[in-house]
């Protein structure tokens, strides 16, 4: 028997892990750690940057961008699925 995905469950964790991927790379920018990825989410990510505002603003347009998709995908999935 198929259980369909909890869609909102999985957008919500998505939006979370972007939300701290955004984070933990502001923070290693400012280290000087990763400097490569830093500049490719400056240039991907309309409000990011390596002050304290761009990283909660880059936080934000992740978390937001991450839930989108992800709720998409669970629609999509669940349409899909075969019980």
């Amino acid at each position: 028997m198929h259980n369909k995905l909890n869609v909102f469950a999985l957008a919500n964790a998505a939006a979370a892990i972007a939300a701290l991927g955004m984070l933990t790379l502001g923070v290693l920018g400012n280290l000087r750690i990763y400097t490569g990825a830093v500049e490719m989410m400056q240039q991907w990510h309309l409000f990011f940057s390596l002050d304290v505002v761009g990283i909660i603003a880059g936080m934000i347009e992740g978390a937001v961008i991450s839930f989108v998709f992800a709720y998409l995908f669970g629609l999509a999935y669940n349409k899909l699925a075969r019980e």
